[in-house]
């Protein structure tokens, strides 16, 4: 099967109705290593951009902690993964994904 007819058999990220059904999608669309390990080192950068956001109460600090954050996802979808965040159709569950991702990264249950 060639990827335009995987795509096509792809279900839209709108149409799932809980996070257990989205997240095997989600990390279908993070099969890429180096776009698993940029939201890997974009999630990890939000957090010590949440952590300075605490510590000084500056609040930039939540910007940059976006900035990082979608940043190095959005270079990981659009220039290794080639495809669209899901973010876009589904932010919750998207945001849940990376969190649960990431933590299954942390324990080995997800190749980093």
């Amino acid at each position: 099967m060639n990827t335009t007819e995987e795509l096509k058999l792809a279900p839209d990220a709108s149409t799932f109705t809980s996070f257990e059904t989205f997240y095997p999608f989600y990390l279908n669309e993070h099969s890429n290593t180096t776009c698993r390990r940029l939201h890997f080192l974009g999630s990890t950068l939000s957090l010590l951009c949440f952590a300075m956001l605490m510590i000084s109460a500056k609040p930039q600090y939540f910007l940059y902690g976006l900035l990082c954050g979608y940043g190095c996802a959005w270079i990981g979808h659009f220039g290794f993964e080639k495809n669209k965040p899901a973010s876009f159709k589904r932010p919750l569950y998207s945001f849940m994904g990376d969190w649960v991702m990431y933590k299954d990264m942390w324990t080995g249950k997800i190749k980093f």
